[in-house]
C-alpha cells in the first residue's frame, strides 16, 4: 500500500452550526458547503466542555479530551489567587499532523492556536495569539508578502458598534486573504495534508448572533456577504489542494457551536452570597453597582440606548478609564483579588470561568474536607431557584486524569444560554435583562459541524452526532496510518465511506 492512501484537507470554522449555515444553504449564500453536504457526509460535531477555542482546537487536533491534555480554558492558574496564564500552547500531546509529519507526510497547518510554529516535515503557520507569529519555516512569512504577494491577516480588532462598516469589512477581507494565503503555500509546497482555520467567523457570530439568527431574508446584507466570502474561501482552498493530484478528501469543521446568550451568571458574587468567598472588611466596594445599574436602566430606553452604545466603546476602547473607575471602581477578578480574605475563603471561580476551584490556602480546605465541601458547593448549585445549574465533577467528565490545574468543578448554566463570569462587573449573581451590545449577543453551544466529501466519500442522509475527538483517528486511519491508542475518539471512516 502507498502511504498515504489519500490526501486530507481539515477546513475549520470556528463556532459553526448548522443552526445558521442550514438557512444560508438554502438561500443559496453557500454554494461549496451545501455541494459538499450533498455529495458527502454531514453530522452535528459535539464539542468537549468546556466548549471554548483552546480545549476544542487541541481535542480535534490530538483525539485527547481536556483532562488528558490538562487544558480547560485560555488561561491556567500560575502563583497565587488571582493570577494566571496563558495556558502553555506547546504541544501537550501529539496532534494528528505531528504524528503524520513524523511518518514523512508532508503536512501544513495554518492558523491554528499557537504562539510558535515548531519544526515539522512541511510549513505551520500560528495564529491567535501574536500579530507577527514566528513560522517554521522561519522565512516563510517572508515568502507569503514578498513573493507570492499574500501577506497574512492580522487579528481582528475589539470589536466596537459605532465601527461596525469597518470592522466586518475587515473580517471580510481577512477571510479572503487567509484563503489567498493558503492556496498560494498549497501550490508551491504540495502538502498531503492540510489543516486551515477561519477563526473570523466565531467573532462575528459573538456580536451579531442576534441578526444572524433571523429568516435570511432579515439578515443585513453586510452579515450574508461576510459568510458568501467564507464559503468562497473555502472553496479556493479545496480547489488549490485537489490541484495538487491524488484522492483527497475535504472536512469542514467546526470547534463548537454558537446560540443566542439570554443572561449572564456572576459565579464569584453567588459565592460571595454564599458565604464561600469572603471579602476583607470594606473590600467588596469596587463592583460595578453605578454603573451596572445605569447601563441595565438605560437598555430599555429609546434615548438610553442610543447614550448608552458610544459609552460602552468608549470603555472598550479605554479613553474613558478615569470615568469607568471613577463609577465603578474595580471589576476584574484580578482586581478584586487583593480585597478577599484568602484565610477565610472557600472557594473562588478563575481563570477558567466554567469552574469552581477550591482555595487551599484556607486552612479548612484539606485533603479529608474536601469531598464534602464540594458535595455542599454541588447541591447549593443544583439548588440555586432563579437558574438550571449543571454540575460536573472533571474525574467524571473526562476519561484522562490530569488534573493538576483543573477545578474542583464545572458548572453549566440553563443549557449554555446564560454565560458564566469571573468578574464583579454586577452587583447580583444573575442578570436576566444583560446589556447585549456591551458584551455580544452569541455565545458557545456543544453542537458543531462535520461536513466530509471527496474520493471515496459516497452521499448519505444526515447521520448520528460525532466529537471532536473521533477526527484525529478518522483522518490517520483515512491516510493508512496507525491510531494512537491514546486517542480517546474512534474513527468514523467507514461512514465516509472510506476503507481502513
Amino acid at each position: 500500500m502507498t502511504f498515504p492512501t489519500r490526501r486530507f484537507l481539515i477546513l475549520g470554522l470556528d463556532g459553526g452550526t448548522f443552526d445558521l449555515l442550514d438557512p444560508l444553504m438554502d438561500a443559496g449564500d453557500l454554494p461549496f458547503l451545501k455541494s459538499m453536504a450533498r455529495s458527502g457526509v454531514r453530522a452535528p460535531l459535539m464539542s468537549v466542555y468546556p466548549a471554548k477555542t483552546i480545549p476544542a482546537w487541541y481535542s480535534l487536533a490530538t483525539g485527547q479530551d481536556p483532562g488528558q491534555l490538562g487544558i480547560y480554558g485560555f488561561t491556567e492558574p500560575s502563583g497565587g489567587p488571582g493570577q494566571s496564564k496563558l495556558v502553555q500552547t506547546f504541544r501537550p500531546a501529539e496532534a494528528m499532523w505531528d504524528y503524520l509529519s513524523r511518518l514523512g507526510v508532508k503536512v501544513g497547518v495554518l492558523n491554528f492556536p499557537l504562539r510558535a510554529a515548531y519544526p515539522l516535515h512541511g510549513f505551520f503557520v500560528p495564529g491567535m495569539f501574536s500579530e507577527h507569529p514566528s513560522t517554521y519555516p522561519a522565512d516563510l512569512g517572508a515568502e507569503l508578502d514578498g513573493d507570492l504577494a499574500t501577506a497574512l491577516p492580522p487579528e481582528l480588532p475589539v470589536h466596537r458598534e459605532s465601527d461596525r462598516a469597518e470592522w466586518l469589512a475587515t473580517a471580510t477581507s481577512n477571510v479572503r486573504r487567509r484563503a489567498r494565503s493558503s492556496a498560494a503555500l498549497i501550490a508551491r509546497h504540495r502538502p498531503d495534508f492540510l489543516f486551515g482555520l477561519f477563526r473570523e467567523t466565531d467573532r462575528v457570530e459573538h456580536q451579531y448572533w442576534s441578526e444572524l439568527h433571523r429568516p435570511v431574508d432579515e439578515i443585513p446584507e453586510d452579515l450574508r456577504a461576510f459568510w458568501r466570502a467564507v464559503d468562497a474561501a473555502c472553496a479556493e482552498v479545496d480547489r488549490a489542494f485537489r490541484a495538487a493530484g491524488g484522492p483527497a478528501v475535504t472536512l469542514v469543521v467546526s470547534d463548537h457551536g454558537h446560540g443566542e446568550i439570554q443572561s449572564d451568571f456572576f459565579t464569584n458574587r453567588w459565592l460571595a452570597e454564599e458565604g464561600l468567598l469572603v471579602f476583607r472588611e470594606g473590600g467588596d466596594v469596587g463592583g460595578r453597582n453605578l454603573l451596572a445599574r445605569m447601563i441595565l436602566w438605560t437598555q430599555r430606553r429609546g434615548l438610553g440606548r442610543l447614550l448608552a452604545r458610544p459609552v460602552a466603546d468608549l470603555l472598550r476602547k479605554g479613553q474613558a478609564e478615569g470615568l469607568g473607575q471613577l463609577l465603578s471602581g474595580a471589576a476584574s477578578f484580578e482586581e478584586m483579588a487583593e480585597r478577599i480574605d484568602w484565610r477565610r475563603t472557600v472557594a473562588y471561580s478563575y481563570p477558567v470561568p466554567e469552574g469552581i476551584y477550591l482555595n487551599r490556602r484556607n486552612p479548612a480546605v484539606t485533603p479529608a474536607t474536601e469531598a464534602e465541601i464540594v458535595g455542599r458547593i454541588r447541591a447549593r448549585l443544583e439548588s440555586y431557584p432563579e437558574a438550571q445549574i449543571e454540575v460536573f465533577d472533571p474525574a467524571h467528565l473526562y476519561a484522562g486524569r490530569n488534573f493538576r490545574r483543573a477545578p474542583a468543578l464545572l458548572i453549566r448554566v440553563d443549557g449554555m444560554r446564560t454565560e458564566p463570569r469571573m468578574d464583579f462587573s454586577y452587583p447580583h449573581p444573575l442578570i436576566r435583562d444583560r446589556p447585549q451590545f456591551f458584551y455580544g449577543c452569541g455565545n458557545h453551544r456543544m453542537n458543531g459541524i462535520l461536513i466530509g466529501a471527496g474520493d471515496g466519500v459516497t452521499p448519505g442522509p444526515d447521520d448520528g452526532p460525532l466529537s471532536l475527538l473521533d477526527i484525529a483517528p478518522t483522518v490517520l486511519e483515512g491516510m493508512g496510518a496507525a491510531v494512537s491508542p491514546a486517542m480517546r475518539g474512534r474513527s468514523f471512516g467507514r461512514r465516509l465511506g472510506l476503507p481502513a
